[in-house]
């Protein structure tokens, strides 16, 4: 089976003890292991060993001439996904701990099946909660404001995540009163400097708001960017495609 399935598992340091369990990930995911939280495209659970809970996303697999050059050239989604966690979080932008990713492919050309493995994140709230309202004002608008710290971090970093969309921001609170912010889902990030008009788009293009907490995270972005607020203003009005 290996000969014609061979496998790759990279693990983080802190879970080496953890390899066979990983290893066996494709048996996982043909079992009902786990609580599945999203199954469409791909498929993610949440699972849990040895007293840790873990997110695991296993990546569908691509047509065929995807699989030969995931197989041969390109990194795969699940390697992506762990590399770009381990880079954000270094840049000091949060994100749930990486863990591993593994990857099977047929005859050692085509890809096969490919799995992400992070922590699961301890923060319990996504951009949706803020659209249902749930918040008082004091903390909508801390929590905000980090959303747009964060933005304009990664995009000061040179990164555009091309999936900044409301289930991919989590957010939680501190026991010092603040709020925390992690960014899932992220190997479609692009990397290349980030101007005004790219940076507005991609913050504002999948996320609905009113007009007030538009322009609060407008004017945040802006100043941590060195930007006019009311361009920033402007620019995420025109090309946002999700009204409140």
């Amino acid at each position: 089976h290996r000969l014609l399935y061979p496998s790759h598992l990279v693990l983080h340091d802190d879970y080496k003890s953890f390899c066979d369990f990983f290893k066996a990930l494709p048996s996982i995911f043909k079992t009902s292991r786990g609580e599945i939280i999203y199954n469409r495209r791909n498929q993610l659970r949440r699972i849990s060993y040895a007293g840790k809970e873990f997110v695991v996303k296993s990546y569908h697999k691509p047509h065929l001439i995807n699989q030969l050059a995931y197989g041969l050239i390109r990194p795969t989604k699940a390697r992506r996904s762990y590399e770009y966690a381990m880079l954000l979080r270094s840049k000091g932008i949060g994100s749930p701990m990486p863990v591993a990713h593994y990857t099977e492919r047929f005859l050692g050309l085509f890809l096969g099946r490919s799995y992400y493995v992070s922590e699961l994140s301890e923060c319990p709230y996504t951009y949706n909660d803020i659209i249902s309202g749930r918040f008082n004002q004091e903390d909508e608008t801390k929590i905000l404001k980090a959303i747009a710290l964060i933005t304009a971090r990664m995009h000061d970093e040179g990164m555009v995540h091309r999936d900044y969309s409301r289930g991919n921001i989590l957010f939680g609170k501190e026991p010092n009163g603040e709020w925390h912010v992690q960014l899932i889902d992220l190997n479609r990030i692009r990397f290349h400097k980030v101007g005004v008009e790219e940076g507005c788009r991609n913050f504002a293009e999948r996320l609905p708001a009113t007009d007030s907490q538009r322009y609060l995270m407008a004017e945040t972005y802006a100043h941590a960017r060195g930007f006019n607020a009311s361009v920033c203003y402007e620019l995420m009005c025109k090309h946002n495609k999700e009204k409140d």
